[in-house]
C-alpha cells in the first residue's frame, strides 16, 4: 500500500511527515520554493556564521509543530475534520510566504505606503499570496485563509497560527537557537504542546498547569534571543548599511549607469510606482488588477540572491556614497552601533551629523556642498524595544488543577511571568567607526 506521507528530514524536529495531496502540493509551489532563497535571520549570518537557515525550513517546522499540536488536541477529545486539519497545516506552512529578501530587513524599503496610508507589512503580502494560490487551486484554501485571517468559527485554530504561543514562535525560537548556537534560546517545545488543550465551550487554547514553567521558559528564551541575536548591535549596523544603500539607490535611480545592472526583479521595486495599496485584491479585471498581479509576480521572483548580486554591481557606481555603502555591505565593513544611556537629544544628533559630514569630505566620499545630504545615509539613531509577554494584547491562559482558568501572570505555577511583562528599551546610535559619540 503506498504511503500517504512524504518524509522531510529536519535537523531541528527530526523526520516530518507531510501529507500527500493539498499540503505536499503547496510545498511544491513557486511561492513556497522561493522561501529556500530567503534567510530566516535576515543579516544574522554576518554575526552568527551558522545562521544561514531559510524561511522554507521554518515553514516546514511550523507545520510539523502544528501536526503535533493537532494530534495532542485530538487525543484530549477535540474533534476535527480533514478539511480543518489540512487548513491548519496549510496556514502554518504558508504563514511567512510574504517575507521579502533577508526577511524583516527590507520590509519597509521595497513597497511604500499608498494613498490610504496603510503601510506595507509582510503579513499583508502573505495574505495576498495565499489568496492567489487559493484562486489557482479553485478555492481549496478557503479554510486555511479563514484560519489565517482569524475569521474561522473555531478560534483556537487561529491561535495556533498567530498568538504569543503559536507554532511560528515555538519553531523560530528553537530553530534560531540551534543555528546560532545560542543555548539560552532552547525551549521545551514538546512540553508546551503536550500540555495544550481547548477550553471546554470557550474555543480557545489553554495550557494545563503542569506546563506553566515551560511557557515561562519560552517567554524568557524569547527575551534572551532578542537581545543576543535579533537585536544584536552588529545586526542593527548591518541593517542600517543595507537600508541606506537601498535609499541611495532609489534616490539615484535613472541617473546612475551602475543601477542599470540591478537584478530585474529588484529593479521593479526601485523604479516602479507600486504601493502597499496594490496588495489588496481587486474585485474585477482592470488597471488595478494588473498592478496587483505585477506586484505579486515581481515579489515571488525576488530573493536574497537578487539583492546580493545588485549590491555587488552597485560597488561599481560613479556615485561614491552608493559605491561605498554597497562595498561596506558586501565586505562586511559595517558601522558601529553604540548603546546610549538615554534617547539622544537634538544637539547630539546635530553633532553626529556634522562630524560625519566632515569625515565624508576628509575621506573623499563627498564634496563639501553635498556632505550634509550624504551624512543622512551614515547616521542612524533609534530605540530597540521588547516586551517578552503582553497580557493585555493576547493573554496566555493556564488551566489550574481545580478547573479554573487564569491568565499566566496570575497562575499559581508561573511565579516569574509578571516580570516578563516589563518593557525594556535600549537607545542607540549607529555611525561610521571613526565618528563615535
Amino acid at each position: 500500500m503506498p504511503s500517504r506521507f512524504t518524509l522531510f528530514n529536519d535537523p531541528v524536529h527530526g523526520f516530518v511527515s507531510v501529507p500527500k495531496g493539498l499540503v505536499l502540493g503547496l510545498i511544491e509551489t513557486p511561492e513556497v520554493q522561493r522561501l529556500r532563497r530567503i534567510r530566516q535571520l535576515g543579516l544574522g549570518f554576518l554575526v552568527f556564521p551558522g545562521a544561514v537557515h531559510t524561511r522554507f525550513e521554518h515553514g516546514i517546522g511550523a507545520m510539523a509543530l502544528m501536526q503535533e499540536a493537532l494530534d495532542t488536541l485530538r487525543e484530549k477529545g477535540t474533534v476535527m475534520d480533514t478539511d480543518e486539519i489540512d487548513g491548519a497545516l496549510a496556514a502554518a506552512l504558508l504563514h511567512d510566504i510574504g517575507h521579502g529578501p533577508f526577511s524583516h530587513t527590507l520590509e519597509h524599503q521595497l513597497v511604500p505606503p499608498g494613498p490610504s496610508g496603510r503601510p506595507y507589512h509582510h503579513e499583508r503580502m502573505s495574505r495576498a499570496l495565499i489568496g492567489r494560490v487559493d484562486r489557482r487551486l479553485g478555492g481549496r484554501l478557503a479554510t486555511a485563509l479563514a484560519i489565517f485571517d482569524g475569521t474561522y468559527e473555531r478560534p483556537f485554530f487561529h491561535s495556533l497560527v498567530s498568538s504569543q504561543l503559536d507554532m511560528d514562535r515555538l519553531d523560530y525560537l528553537r530553530r534560531d537557537s540551534f543555528y546560532t548556537g545560542v543555548a539560552e534560546g532552547v525551549v521545551g517545545v514538546a512540553r508546551v504542546i503536550k500540555t495544550m488543550r481547548v477550553e471546554a465551550g470557550g474555543g480557545r487554547i489553554v495550557i494545563e498547569s503542569k506546563g506553566a514553567y515551560a511557557v515561562e521558559n519560552v517567554l524568557l528564551s524569547r527575551r534572551l534571543m532578542y537581545w543576543q541575536v535579533y537585536l544584536h548591535k552588529t545586526v542593527i549596523a548591518a541593517d542600517h548599511v543595507l537600508r541606506s544603500a537601498f535609499a541611495r539607490a532609489r534616490e539615484r535611480w535613472g541617473r546612475d549607469p551602475a543601477l542599470q545592472a540591478t537584478a530585474p526583479s529588484l529593479a521593479f521595486f526601485l523604479a516602479g510606482d507600486v504601493t502597499a495599496d496594490d496588495l489588496d485584491a481587486p474585485e474585477a479585471a482592470g488597471p488595478q488588477s494588473d498592478r496587483h498581479d505585477a506586484l505579486l509576480d515581481a515579489f515571488v521572483a525576488l530573493d536574497d540572491t537578487d539583492v546580493l548580486y545588485s549590491l555587488k554591481r552597485w560597488t561599481e557606481s560613479d556615485d561614491r556614497v552608493l559605491a561605498d555603502l554597497a562595498r561596506r555591505f558586501v565586505t562586511r565593513d559595517l558601522f558601529r552601533t553604540t548603546p546610549l544611556d538615554a534617547r539622544p537629544t537634538d544637539a547630539q544628533r546635530a553633532d553626529w551629523h556634522a562630524r560625519t559630514a566632515d569625515w565624508l569630505v576628509a575621506e573623499g566620499l563627498s564634496a563639501r556642498a553635498d556632505a550634509d545630504g550624504a551624512a543622512d545615509y551614515y547616521v542612524a539613531s533609534g530605540t530597540a524595544r521588547l516586551s517578552a509577554y503582553d497580557a493585555d494584547a493576547d493573554a496566555i491562559s493556564i488551566l489550574e488543577r481545580d478547573g479554573t482558568v487564569r491568565e499566566l501572570t496570575e497562575a499559581a505555577g508561573a511565579p516569574t511571568a509578571s516580570a516578563l511583562e516589563a518593557r525594556r528599551e535600549q537607545a542607540y546610535v549607529c555611525l561610521p567607526k571613526p565618528v563615535q559619540p
